[in-house]
């Protein structure tokens, strides 16, 4: 491999979790735009640059921020395209997306969201599959990220 070319990673990774309440509940935090921004896209070290949400089966998604001051990538723009690729409503959400910095791409991911009704609430799986673009830390980084996400979903939902 010459000093041109790209390096490839492919992983997949499983996140389950269980939410005390009932599907339609913690569905609607996914489909309702709203609700989805709050616990998808604000945060403390991003200026949100972009956010679009068209929830529907080809529908859309499209949110891009930059890195604030005192982040170690600060003034770097991420940007994220995503397209629903399946939906049934309480039961499952299936997506595509790519993740670019500073425009260029550095992840292309397939991410499945179920949601399964237990006797406590419902337990969301998410299977992630991502093929990363000269990205070796983007394995770690992205399932962290999920990790994140997931948690602030909780917390959100609690409210």
């Amino acid at each position: 491999m010459t000093a041109t070319e790209s390096k490839i990673l492919h992983n997949t990774f499983v996140i389950e979790h269980n939410f005390p309440w009932r599907p339609a509940r913690v569905f609607s935090a996914f489909a309702q735009p709203a609700l989805k921004r709050r616990w998808y896209a604000e945060g403390g070290e991003h200026e949100i640059q972009e956010f679009h949400m068209d929830f529907r089966e080809g529908g859309s998604e499209q949110f891009r921020y930059r890195f604030k001051e005192g982040h170690p990538i600060a003034g770097s723009v991420i940007a994220n395209e995503s397209v629903y690729q399946d939906i049934e409503t309480e039961q499952r959400i299936v997506m595509t997306s790519k993740m670019s910095l500073n425009g260029k791409p550095i992840v292309v991911m397939l991410a499945t969201f179920e949601f399964v009704p237990t006797e406590n609430g419902t337990d969301v799986v998410l299977t992630h599959q991502g093929t990363y673009i000269d990205w070796p830390d983007g394995v770690k980084m992205i399932e962290m990220g999920w990790r994140g996400l997931i948690a602030r979903l909780a917390k959100d939902l609690a409210r």
